[in-house]
């Protein structure tokens, strides 16, 4: 088998080796054999047989066997060197000759020895003597003329030499194809199924946990055909690899004389260690699998859990403002919203969620908060169901009370008759009437009638405040008229009034929200401090501490700073500073924005823990198992140990901006700016320590990043290279063949580098990027739209000297990595202008047309040294030129850079073409 495939190195070859599959043909005619004998040094021995149309063999059909044959013995064989056998006896010499020539000119391998059996006719074998003693220094190889068999075999074992040279080795040639065409596909197979694993672990590792309940029950089960689907892979990949085994071992078993060449051992070795491979890759793919499985099936859990929390808390909270139902409808309506609020259920549920902690769940740090408010709201529903009753019984009976004597008021009002009351007498008859009707109001219990209404209205109807304004206005009336003859007074009938507003109800439902998610903000964070608090005192102070110095690892001595980083530094920041502001907005959540704001400079600590947090990893892992951490973490009563808690600080950090956004949902009025802009600061510092992390572990860069300004992007992308200097071959593959590049984009330079994943000790992969090539942005230039792709974009350098184009994983990266870079080179121009830039014209003229429709003179840039009047200007320009053979450049295309510039801030002046001027110019005014 090739050592290029027996490599462990499989998975990283691009480069695929030659197989027989590919020179099946030139291996029928057996012009070349590799039969599996050695010498007695262990040479492997390549046979050439007497073979007619030897010299008809083109020499790359030679070159592709002889190759192939020389890569299938081990490299320890190979590196003693090869004999080969050549039997030319039916031949002449001047075949003998072109086979030495041949060989001379085009062996690839380490030769040690060449035996030429000779022509046995006397005629052609003194010609060979003779040619031999001519030519043996034209050869530059050890030959050895053999007149018979039996000289061949004082240098090669009988038991090494197939029966055709006289020898015991049993060959088929047929069959040693079929055998090496098979352990080829083997190889190939087992290449193409670890290929495979490796991408569907790297998509588990990079996929995101859905948010919901559905996705996420989609997501397990495509996982988990997948899953199935590359285990029946790999179980058809074993059985072939069996099979295959089978065959080999079957062939040496058909006799007990019979044994194994070395190239058939080495066959069978590496059909072995093949399914070693195999076996090995399939159970770290079953645990990885079986990790990645339990974490879907928490999710899941945990979806159904969060589901089932919002139903019942929206149940429980309708339930709480159903109280507004005008009072007929609330003694119909308290029994059914005690059985809709399902607080049985919702006590069930939180117990469920104290199940789902016990069992060591990666999301306990949601759950607790849930199942706290899951109890808090079922007390808080018990305790205003008894109250509603309370208020309910008291209600009815004076209800019942206010309806009776509202009735009898409005029957009073409409039987006064309107004309009896234009006299003084039925005015004061009428008086007495609403006099007396209003004293049996104490009777009733009905005094200050107003207040009441204004003190019980959310059980009270309107009627109440419409008939007592209703007696109010008569009884003012009636007054006038018993005083002094007036006009008729009109009698007022009852108006009726709008129902009362529910808007209050939404915003109180958008207040109680919230104030449950800024509770849920606080009680992480005060468990977030303690927990800072306990790595702070039980292991970063005992580090000093004497009595457990014989504990403390040698490795750890005064890399206290390196293995905690600035923890103290956050420690401090939290528990005397944002702990205290937030618990300060706990009663008004609207405030939490201006909070973040005011304290975005402190946050940025997390880019300093963040940028250490490798470090202290590789520190861990050389004394993680020592006893002082053993000692510290059952003092402390950890279930887990420290690496788990010196993670906390990097998932804290993300947390904010995602509470955040729910809290944005349910913000409509005060503090919205303040919220979105606090979110906004967010994820700038969540961005801004991810990049930090992705350039700390930039390699090979001999300058300093600080120097290059600030970091403003960085991703990976598909990248070709164009450039005018160079091969046309080069040109040519660089055209068809990207590379995989990671850029990072900073204010004064963008860099390309080169990714690697980096196994160190046997724990996961770390990424590091190895610098390849800069540019500096002072020269740069960028084409938005590549025909072919509309995510491709084009970054040139020198006036195109040098053309990258670059493929973006998608749209929406390609369309953020062109503005930043626009906003770069608007910026380098706005800071080019100066004052004296302003008053000068300069002096710029167009380029050839292009074969893309692109904007000529965003890509040429070269110094142009005198204007059109002969003068030579005190500073070179760049300037683009048009000859007149290209004059029928289109118009669209000078209309764009007009525009183009003019948008830039420049006046323009057009000079006319000239046929004695050499070019158009255009006239550019800063």
């Amino acid at each position: 088998l090739p050592s290029t495939l027996c490599s462990p190195h499989i998975m990283q070859q691009e480069i695929r080796p030659l197989l027989a599959v590919d020179i099946i043909e030139q291996l029928h005619r057996q012009f070349a054999l590799l039969s599996g004998g050695r010498g007695k040094d262990g040479a492997p021995i390549i046979t050439f047989p007497e073979c007619s149309v030897f010299n008809e063999v083109p020499e790359e059909d030679f070159l592709n066997v002889v190759t192939y044959l020389t890569s299938i013995p081990s490299m320890d064989a190979a590196s003693i060197g090869f004999i080969i056998i050549i039997d030319r006896r039916k031949d002449k010499w001047s075949s003998v000759k072109a086979s030495l020539s041949r060989i001379a000119g085009a062996f690839p391998g380490n030769l040690q020895l060449v035996l030429v059996l000779r022509p046995s006719r006397f005629f052609h074998r003194t010609i060979a003597d003779i040619g031999i003693k001519l030519h043996k220094d034209d050869f530059k190889m050890k030959v050895v003329m053999l007149n018979s068999l039996s000289d061949l075999h004082g240098y090669v074992d009988k038991g090494q030499l197939t029966q055709e040279l006289g020898g015991s080795l049993e060959y088929c040639h047929s069959q040693w194809m079929q055998h090496r065409t098979a352990i080829e596909n083997f190889a190939m197979t087992v290449k193409t199924t670890a290929q495979m694993l490796q991408k569907f672990g790297t998509d588990l590792a990079e996929t995101e946990l859905p948010n919901d309940v559905q996705c996420t029950k989609d997501l397990l089960t495509a996982h988990t055909n997948k899953h199935n689907n590359l285990k029946d892979e790999l179980k058809l990949a074993l059985n072939q690899g069996t099979t295959l085994l089978g065959c080999i071992k079957e062939q040496a078993a058909k006799s007990d004389s019979h044994r194994l060449n070395p190239d058939e051992m080495e066959n069978q070795t590496t059909v072995e260690r093949l399914l070693a491979q195999l076996d090995e890759t399939e159970n770290a793919f079953e645990q990885f699998w079986c990790t990645h499985h339990l974490k879907l099936e928490q999710c899941l859990q945990l979806r159904h859990f969060e589901q089932d929390f919002r139903e019942v808390l929206n149940i429980c909270i309708v339930a709480l403002f159903v109280s507004l139902l005008p009072i007929e409808h609330l003694l119909k309506e308290l029994k059914t919203l005690e059985e809709k609020a399902q607080v049985k259920k919702a006590q069930l549920h939180a117990l469920h969620g104290d199940q789902l902690i016990q069992s060591n769940h990666y999301a306990v740090d949601s759950i607790r908060p849930k199942c706290v408010e899951l109890r808090r709201v079922c007390d808080d529903f018990s305790n205003e169901a008894k109250k509603k009753t309370d208020v309910l019984s008291k209600s009815l009976q004076i209800h019942m009370g206010i309806d009776k004597w509202c009735e009898s008021g409005i029957y009073l009002l409409a039987s006064q008759a309107v004309d009896k009351c234009q006299s003084q007498e039925g005015a004061e008859s009428a008086l007495t009437d609403i006099e007396r009707f209003l004293e049996s109001a104490e009777k009733n219990q009905l005094t200050e009638l107003r207040n009441l209404h204004n003190q019980y209205e959310v059980i009270l109807s309107e009627d109440i405040k419409d008939v007592q304004e209703m007696f109010e206005k008569r009884h003012v009336s009636l007054k006038r008229l018993s005083a002094k003859q007036t006009r008729p007074v009109q009698p007022v009938a009852p108006r009726p009034e709008s129902s009362p507003k529910r808007s209050a109800k939404q915003i109180y439902f958008f207040l109680f929200f919230c104030r449950h998610i800024m509770t849920e903000l606080i009680e992480t964070e005060r468990l977030y401090v303690e927990e800072l608090q306990s790595i702070m005192e039980g292991y970063f102070a005992e580090l000093v501490n004497s009595e457990l110095s014989h504990l403390t690892p040698p490795s750890l001595e005064n890399k206290r700073d390196v293995l905690f980083g600035n923890l103290p530094e956050i420690y401090e920041f939290h528990n005397k500073t944002f702990l205290r502001e937030l618990e300060n907005c706990a009663e008004k959540p609207e405030l939490v924005g201006t909070c973040f704001l005011k304290r975005k400079e402190e946050l940025q600590v997390y880019e300093k823990y963040c940028q250490n947090k490798p470090r202290s990893e590789v520190l861990w892992r050389q004394c993680g198992d020592s006893l002082f951490f053993q000692e510290c973490q059952k003092k402390l009563d950890h279930k887990l140990s420290l690496d788990a808690y010196l993670l906390k600080p990097v998932q804290r950090i993300t947390k904010y901006q995602l509470m955040l956004k729910e809290m944005l949902k349910c913000s409509k009025g005060e503090g919205t700016a303040e919220l979105e802009e606090a979110l906004a600061t967010m994820l700038d510092i969540v961005k801004s320590v991810n990049d930090s992390m992705h350039q700390i572990a930039i390699t090979g860069f001999e300058g300093n990043l600080n120097e290059l300004g600030k970091l403003l992007m960085q991703g990976s992308f598909n990248v070709w290279t164009d450039h005018k200097k160079g091969h046309s071959k080069v040109k040519d593959l660089a055209r068809f063949k990207p590379m995989q590049r990671h850029l990072f984009l900073y204010d004064k330079m963008l860099l390309f580098c080169k990714k690697r994943d980096e196994t160190t000790d046997g724990h996961e992969k770390t990424p590091s990027y190895s610098f390849k090539h800069l540019l500096k942005m002072s020269a740069v230039g960028i084409t938005e739209n590549v025909k072919g792709d509309n995510k491709k974009f084009e970054v040139w350098y020198n006036g195109r000297e040098e053309v990258y184009i670059i493929q973006a994983p998608s749209m929406h990266v390609k369309n953020m990595w062109v503005s930043e870079i626009r906003k770069v080179l608007t910026g380098q121009l706005e800071a080019c202008r100066g004052p004296q830039a302003a008053k000068q014209p300069q002096t710029i003229t167009l380029p050839p047309p292009c074969s893309s429709t692109t904007l000529c003179c965003m890509k040429c840039c070269v110094s142009f040294t005198r204007d059109i009047t002969g003068r030579t200007p005190s500073k070179k320009f760049n300037f683009c030129l048009i000859s007149p053979q290209n004059i029928c450049l289109k118009v669209l295309g000078m209309m764009s850079l007009c525009v183009f510039l003019v948008r830039s801030g420049f006046c323009l002046r057009i000079v006319p073409w000239v046929p004695f001027l050499p070019c158009v110019f255009l006239i550019v005014e800063s």
